[in-house]
């Protein structure tokens, strides 16, 4: 006698047999008992739950000539049920719906529909794999469906019913076929080997049950081949068969990590590979791994979720136990992400171990993961020393305009000036925002450490701190055509907050309002009888001496000796857009001079440059734009 396979063998022949659609079966034997039999019926699920068998049990129950009608429980005795259990009944006919797809298959099928049937109450076919038929044969199969010729029935098999059209699942009744439950599985597969005498341990049983997923010709598939082993068969046998890597031994390679232990991470995965496991394979169950240690720490009663055995499992919920999830979820992600790179790399080796020690908790680091986030102990605020002079922050609630240039004092020779020291941290928590000093000195430090150079002149000359907290820090900026510039350095302005403080912030920006312009100092000034003329811009000389007397910049009269008074600009054009604007302010910011930001900062803490001394560094043009 020829061999038989074991899903073959145990198929079921009546609805009572169906394993874990107890729903299902109820509904169907009810109706065969009522004999409320309906045109067309729709079976979709996964594969291996029993819906190409059901099909073929309700069409053995319409058919059994046991009895004089139809019934719930078909005898397998006589000629139709034999005839139908081994495919030759004339008026049980199953098409696979991927080799005839087209509309013509379909007519054809429509048109042998009209003959009554030969030997048989009701003519059944049963179209399997239905979402493989064109459009245009479900658009042919419509009518037919929804009225077919007396003692037809169709029955719709298909794994993926998105891709049936809504208009023939509206003419069906449709039956949802879940996964197979693991209890109820594990039952009916040890009821098999006990009645064909296969060795196998009940740890092994259970997880050929978990493996399958719910299908159960896999698992019946499954237990077939390794029914051809030397008894009895355990776990290593189970894993070794199906090629995936055991469970302990995904076991020990998250304990190597967890433990940061490189060496025993690297000599694992080594010994995992020699063994002729890939690379692919062994990341790819790793990933796997990490979802059960996840499901182990979040649902620890749920072990049916998981494809581990008893031991495996509580190992699993102690490993995890001084775990957080977001430790599992970005070790995940790393998987995840590394997955592509070990799958086109010619050296999938080396990216695996890269990809295992990438997952250390000293590279992945979630705050909070394994241990609690070391947090920086408050230190006593000290000034910070650049050069030999204290440098002082700028007000928190007074934005200042840029100083003039005759107020900025030149900066000494770069060879002279000593590198920036910083002296001290200041405390790690300013609560209050006011003129306290704490806020100045921490504002000061930030902008010591700001990252790139031109960020930190931006801060120290336009930025204040306003307001810190545990979680947030304000800062204002003077210059609303600055601010959006300030928006793109928020990320720098935080990491340097990381840098003082130890621990991230949330940095908001502000723009601070315009403040009033305050009236000039009275000078005494000549009083000559003249008309104002247009006043030539300021030379900027070497020579420190006074400038010599500027023409009259006043109308009516003046009386007096001559006195040297700056003359105003003319206002600037009228800019158009955002950007031209923003431009123009920050060409003010920097007075229209060249500044060279290199590791010397003294210029920056000192003030602005006074005409002269900028003279000295850049030659005057008087006759020319200013240069930006």
């Amino acid at each position: 006698m020829a061999y038989e396979p074991l899903h073959h063998k145990y198929r079921p022949q009546t609805f009572g047999q169906l394993v874990g659609q107890d729903a299902i079966a109820t509904t169907l034997g009810n109706a065969l008992r009522q004999g409320r039999i309906a045109p067309a019926y729709l079976f979709c699920g996964p594969r291996g739950t029993g819906k190409t068998s059901s099909a073929r049990i309700l069409a053995k129950s319409l058919n059994c000539i046991a009895q004089d009608h139809p019934t719930p429980e078909p005898c397998g005795g006589c000629e139709t049920c034999r005839s139908i259990t081994n495919g030759s009944a004339l008026d049980f006919i199953e098409i696979d719906a991927a080799s005839n797809t087209g509309v013509d298959n379909i007519r054809e099928l429509i048109e042998r529909a009209q003959f009554a049937p030969v030997q048989c109450r009701y003519k059944v076919y049963v179209i399997d794999e239905c979402h493989m038929l064109s459009t245009a044969a479900f658009n042919a199969l419509l009518k037919t469906l929804e009225e077919p010729p007396a003692r037809v029935v169709f029955v719709l098999a298909t794994t993926d019913p998105q891709r049936v059209l809504p208009t023939i699942i509206s003419r069906c009744q449709r039956f949802d076929y879940r996964r197979i439950p693991l209890e109820p599985m594990l039952a009916h597969l040890g009821a098999i080997a006990q009645t064909e005498a296969i060795a196998i341990e009940e740890t092994a049983l259970r997880l050929v049950a978990q493996m399958s997923q719910g299908g159960l010709r896999d698992a019946q598939s499954l237990l077939d081949q390794l029914s051809l082993l030397d008894p009895p068969v355990k776990v290593e046998t189970v894993w070794d068969l199906v090629g995936a890597v055991p469970e302990r031994d995904l076991l020990a390679l998250a304990t190597a990590i967890l433990r940061e232990d490189s060496a025993a991470l690297l000599q694992q995965a080594r010994k995992l590979m020699d063994r002729g496991r890939e690379p692919l394979t062994v990341l790819q169950n790793l990933a796997g791994f990490y979802r059960d240690l996840l499901i182990a720490k979040t649902a620890p009663d749920r072990q049916d979720l998981v494809a581990v055995t008893p031991p495996t499992w509580s190992e699993m919920q102690s490993l995890v136990a001084e775990l957080d999830a977001p430790w599992l979820l970005l070790g995940q992600q790393h998987l995840r992400s590394a997955e592509v790179q070990v799958k086109n790399t010619t050296q999938p080796r080396l990216w695996l171990e890269v990809t295992l020690l990438g997952l250390l908790p000293g590279a992945v680091a979630p705050a909070g993961a394994l241990t609690a986030p070391i947090k920086a102990a408050p230190v006593k605020a000290a000034p910070i020393k650049i050069g030999s002079e204290p440098a002082t922050a700028p007000p928190a609630t007074a934005p200042a305009r840029p100083p003039s240039l005759g107020d900025r004092p030149l900066a000494p020779p770069v060879s002279e000036q000593p590198e920036p020291e910083l002296v001290a941290s200041p405390p790690a928590v300013a609560l209050e925002a006011g003129p306290g000093v704490s806020l100045d000195l921490l504002w000061a430090q930030v902008i010591t450490v700001l990252e790139p150079l031109g960020t930190r002149a931006l801060m120290q000359q336009q930025g204040s701190l306003l307001f810190l907290d545990d979680a947030v820090a304000r800062i204002g900026i003077n210059s609303r055509p600055l601010f959006k510039m300030a928006q793109g350095r928020v990320d720098n302005i935080a990491a340097a907050f990381v840098k003082v403080l130890g621990r991230k912030v949330q940095v908001s920006l502000e723009v601070l309002p315009d403040p009033k312009p305050e009236a000039p100092e009275a000078s005494p000034v000549p009083t000559i009888n003249h008309t104002q003329v247009p006043a030539p811009p300021p030379e900027i000389r070497d020579d420190p001496s006074p400038p010599p007397p500027s023409p009259p910049v006043s109308r009516g009269q003046v009386t007096g000796e001559a006195a040297w008074v700056e003359p105003q600009a003319p206002p600037p054009p009228e800019i158009a857009t955002d950007f031209e604007r923003a431009v123009k302010t920050f060409a003010q910011f920097f007075n229209g001079q060249v500044v060279d930001l290199g590791d010397d900062l003294n210029w920056l803490a000192e003030g602005p440059l006074r005409p002269s001394e900028a003279g000295a560094k850049q030659p005057s043009h008087p006759d020319k734009d200013v240069p930006f």
